[in-house]
């Protein structure tokens, strides 16, 4: 939910785009320009629906000049390559780029539910990443009067840090304290993103910068 938001977020304060053709983020990737069968949902997840009868596997391309990480499991490719993915019925090949920050939440059924703590930060290490985490009310329209927050993350791959910026903005019923939930993604340490992954670190956050350090 908090990755969704953010994006919908963005779109609406910078019209930015949610569903991306691959050619709009590597547009120099020959055989990326040529598919139109995968996308970006914003900056971190290559998605790659699965639209033949009855199929449980599919090509996959990963675009080059990135590594990539497969979602459910973790296990970490180089760009440039095809491969075939398993396509079982409950879900489709997701991939996170290297260098993303995922914010994930607790399980919730809609925006208006509970405030999204502890929040998880899921670094998927290899590249240097950044990610503006969006929140309003959820319940109304008053983000449109400026009632919203923004916090801005970014993570150095080179000195293994990841800063968690000075919150921008306000709204009713703001969370002003919460733990955030750092989990480090490698190609030697494989991690699935879901709602129960084990943090490696844990810190919390009162609208003030932060920055944790990948041991």
């Amino acid at each position: 939910m908090p990755y969704v938001y953010s994006i919908a977020g963005q779109a609406w304060l910078n019209d930015y785009t949610l569903m991306r053709g691959l050619v709009m983020d590597f547009p120099h990737d020959r055989v990326a320009r040529s598919i139109g069968d995968q996308y970006m949902f914003g900056p971190a997840l290559l998605v790659n629906p699965v639209y033949q009868y009855k199929a449980r596997t599919r090509e996959v391309y990963l675009p080059t000049g990135a590594g990539w990480y497969d979602v459910y499991a973790g296990k970490y490719y180089e760009g440039g390559q095809r491969l075939t993915a398993p396509a079982p019925m409950e879900r489709m090949p997701l991939f996170a780029r290297a260098g993303s920050v995922i914010p994930a939440g607790p399980e919730m059924q809609h925006t208006g539910e509970k405030p999204a703590d502890p929040l998880t930060l899921y670094v998927f290490t290899g590249d240097d990443g950044n990610f503006r985490l969006y929140e309003d009310e959820g319940i109304n329209y008053n983000y449109e009067n400026g009632r919203y927050t923004v916090i801005p993350i970014f993570y150095d791959h080179e000195r293994g840090t990841l800063q968690i910026g000075r919150r921008e903005g306000d709204f009713e019923g703001m969370p002003k304290r919460r733990t955030i939930e750092v989990v480090w993604v490698s190609p030697d340490r494989p991690v699935g993103l879901t709602l129960k992954a084990q943090p490696d670190e844990v810190v919390v956050y009162e609208g003030d910068e932060v920055v944790v350090t990948r041991k």
